[in-house]
């Protein structure tokens, strides 16, 4: 499965976008770089029932707002 369907379908099963689910991150406090990626793969199972590799193709579009120390 490529990459963009996997976004596709995140937002198919979720109603969310990379933007909604970054907004969500920032709102948790996920977007810091202390925070393990099991931690944000987590979120995504418990609040969104995400699977790992859609965890992880969302992870992907979050990392390059991860605020380094």
């Amino acid at each position: 499965m490529s990459y963009k369907a996997y976004i596709d379908n995140i937002e198919s099963k979720t109603g969310k976008t990379p933007k909604d689910f970054k907004l969500a991150a920032e709102k948790k406090g996920l977007l810091d770089a202390s925070i393990k990626a099991s931690v944000i793969f987590k979120w995504l199972k418990d609040e969104y029932g995400l699977g790992l590799g859609h965890a992880r193709a969302i992870y992907m579009t979050l990392k390059p707002y991860i605020k380094k120390k």
